[in-house]
C-alpha cells in the first residue's frame, strides 16, 4: 500500500517520458511516479527502490528520493521560506514547501525565521501539514520513560531555567541550567538520560548519564590540560576573564563552574596562584 508522508520500498514497474512508475508489486494497480530527476543512474525494471511519497502541486501522490528534514507524526527544525494570505510555507527538504495555516501557529511565523514545526496528515484533505502548536502532539500523562532511562531529546527552546525538550517526540521535559555544560541550541538534537520523575509527571533531563563516572567536558578538558602541564596552572576563580580565554579557550563563568566540579570531587585543589592535582 502506498501511503503518504511515509517512507516505502517499492519495485520499479516501467519507465516512462515523465519518469519511472513505481507500485508495491508487478501488475499493481496503485502506481505512483518517479521523475526523472529522482531515477537512479543505473536500474533495471523490477529492482526495488526506496521513496518518500507526498503529494505534488496538483495534489497528486508523487515518489521522490529527497530526504525530507521531519518525518510523519514527528517533529523538525525548520525555516519559513514564505508568507502568504493563506498561511506559511517552510523549508523541509523537499520541492513543495510545507504549510502551515495561520491556526496551526503558535506565533505569527516570518520569513527566514526557525521554528519546531510537527509534521501530521490532515485527514480531511490528505495533505501533510504543518503544525507550531506543539504542545497538542505532547502528552505526559501516559509516560513512557522510567527514570535513568536513555532517551533522545529535542531542544525546543531555552529560558532563564534552563532548555526546554521533546522526549523521544512524546513528551515534554526540562533540562535545568545548573544541568547544561555545553553549548546546545533550539533545534538541537541530542542523547540524554531521565534524571527524575516529578509527582505531577514532569520530566527532568540531564545530558550526561545520572551517576556518571565521567565529568563535564569543561572539567574533563581541564584535567586534561593539567596533566598536560604537570599537574599546575596559574589560573583561578578570581583570574582575568581575558586571561582564561586566552590559556584555555573558556569564559570565566564556564572555568569556574568546571574547577568547581573538580574541588568538589576532590580532583585539584584552588590555591592562590593557580589550580592543581591532587
Amino acid at each position: 500500500m502506498i501511503e503518504i508522508g511515509k517512507h516505502t520500498t517499492l519495485i520499479i514497474l516501467r519507465e516512462t517520458e515523465p519518469g519511472l512508475y513505481l507500485g508495491a508489486e508487478e501488475g499493481a494497480e496503485e502506481v505512483v511516479l518517479l521523475p526523472h530527476k529522482y531515477k537512479p543512474e543505473t536500474f533495471e525494471i523490477g529492482d526495488e527502490i526506496n521513496v518518500f511519497i507526498y503529494l505534488d502541486y496538483d495534489e497528486r501522490p508523487i515518489a521522490t528520493t529527497l530526504e525530507p528534514y521531519v518525518r510523519l507524526n514527528d517533529f523538525g527544525y525548520l525555516r519559513c521560506a514564505d508568507v502568504t494570505t493563506h498561511g506559511a510555507f517552510m523549508e523541509w527538504g523537499l520541492e513543495k514547501h510545507l504549510f502551515v495555516s495561520f491556526k496551526e501557529q503558535a506565533r505569527p511565523m516570518k520569513v527566514d525565521n526557525w521554528y519546531i514545526v510537527y509534521l501530521y496528515l490532515d485527514e480531511q484533505t490528505t495533505r501533510l501539514a504543518g503544525s507550531s502548536k506543539t504542545n497538542q502532539f505532547l502528552q505526559n500523562e501516559n509516560l513512557t520513560v522510567e527514570a535513568f532511562d536513555k532517551v533522545d531529546v529535542l531542544i525546543t527552546h531555552l529560558t532563564e531555567k534552563g532548555a526546554n525538550v521533546i522526549i523521544n517526540g512524546v513528551h515534554k521535559g526540562l533540562i535545568y541550567l545548573e544541568d547544561i555544560f555545553e553549548d546546545i541550541r533550539t533545534g538541537d538534537r541530542l542523547k540524554a538520560y531521565i534524571k527524575n520523575i516529578r509527582e505531577d509527571n514532569k520530566l527532568d533531563v540531564v545530558i550526561q548519564k545520572p551517576g556518571y563516572k565521567s565529568i563535564e567536558p569543561n572539567a574533563r578538558f581541564i584535567l586534561e590540560e593539567l596533566n598536560a602541564a604537570g599537574g599546575f596552572i596559574p589560573l583561578h576563580d578570581k583570574s582575568d576573564p581575558n586571561t582564561i580565554k586566552d590559556t584555555l579557550g573558556l569564559s570565566k563563568k564556564s572555568f569556574k563552574k568546571a574547577i568547581g566540579s573538580l574541588y568538589k570531587d576532590k580532583q585539584i585543589v584552588i590555591k592562590e596562584d593557580g589550580i592543581e592535582l591532587l
